[in-house]
Order: C-alpha cells, then sequence, then structure tokens
C-alpha cells in the first residue's frame, strides 16, 4: 500500500487548567487534547491518523490543508 505524507495545521488551545485542546481546521471534527503540548501534539497525530484512515474506509474524499487566519487575541 503506497503511503502519502499529508501535512495539516493545527490549532492549540490552552485550557485554564492548564490542558491543550488541538483541533485540525481542515479536518472538521477531529480534535484531541492533553496535558501538556508534547502530549497534546502526540495526540493530535493519532487523531488525524485514525480519522484519515477511517475517511478512507469508508470512500469518503480525504480533506487537502484549508488556509487557516488566527486573529491575535484581545489583551486587555
Amino acid at each position: 500500500m503506497k503511503h502519502t505524507r499529508m501535512r495539516y495545521t493545527v490549532l492549540m488551545e490552552r485550557n485554564t487548567n492548564g490542558s491543550y485542546t488541538v483541533t485540525v481546521p481542515a479536518l472538521q471534527g477531529c480534535i484531541s487534547q492533553g496535558e501538556t503540548w508534547d502530549e497534546a501534539l502526540k495526540n493530535i497525530e493519532e487523531a488525524i491518523t485514525g480519522f484519515i484512515e477511517t475517511l478512507r474506509i469508508l470512500k469518503k474524499p480525504v480533506p487537502v490543508e484549508v488556509e487557516v487566519t488566527v486573529k491575535d487575541p484581545v489583551v486587555a
């Protein structure tokens, strides 16, 4: 089986308890979390792999990267 390596932008958000929530804009519904930055990044890599495998099993198209514009947070 031929494997293609794809790159996706992930958005990491720090939660009030110090953990991180991670989303993938190009893969709607692909979300993960972790107690640390590194754990969250590892977990989202696994989530992306599983998400894409599921799309392929269901014979659905695998989305490609989309442009994401991130606004700077307002600091009061």
